[in-house]
């Protein structure tokens, strides 16, 4: 698929399009929010209601930001695979406020480099299109997939960093979570 052919194209890699959303990756978030694989690290899966409020969200944040969760797409065949990009998290912490890189991707998508190729873009047009000093990401401590993925951006961990989130409640397995910060100059 050529890049003049997809006029809603905000990032180009080898293999992905990332891209604003359009109504036909809404059946396709749906599932993939609703697959527990997926959303093991997350404290619940998405009903279609709950994903129709992410979507606008999404929508928000590219309104007030100019950066949002990009919708990825496979190059080769137009496939809709899930999501890459920026996002201003929607919580107070002693980092706030900051500008997040986040991703999820089907998990048939899993294991060939394509979260780290479409977060390495998003970091990209973090730094030189959108003028941000730093980025972070954050994920479960047992979230050793996403982690990797930070430590393969070359994003660095402080342990003093690392935090309860407050969007969890005290006691919840997946409240403690682990933050990666990256620099331009990194």
């Amino acid at each position: 698929m050529a890049l003049q052919a997809n006029k809603d194209a905000v990032g180009v890699t080898e293999r992905l399009i990332l891209r604003r959303w359009r109504d036909s990756d809404r059946a396709p978030f749906v599932r993939l929010n609703a697959d527990p694989e997926v959303m093991e690290f997350f404290p619940t899966l998405l009903s279609a209601d709950q994903t129709d409020w992410l979507l606008s969200r999404i929508a928000e944040q590219e309104v007030l930001n100019g950066f949002t969760l990009w919708a990825a797409e496979l190059r080769e065949s137009g496939e809709f695979i899930g999501f890459v990009g920026l996002a201003v998290p929607g919580f107070e912490a002693h980092f706030t406020p900051c500008v997040e890189i986040g991703w999820r991707l089907a998990a048939k998508h899993w294991g060939r480099g394509l979260a780290t190729e479409g977060a390495r873009a998003a970091l990209q047009l973090g730094f030189d299109a959108y003028g941000l000093s730093e980025i972070v990401s954050m994920a479960v401590e047992g979230n050793v997939r996403s982690r990797r993925v930070m430590e393969k951006l070359g994003m660095t961990r402080d342990a003093a960093d690392d935090f309860d989130h407050p969007r969890l409640p005290e006691g919840h397995p997946l409240r403690w979570h682990v933050l990666y910060r990256t620099t331009k100059s990194a």
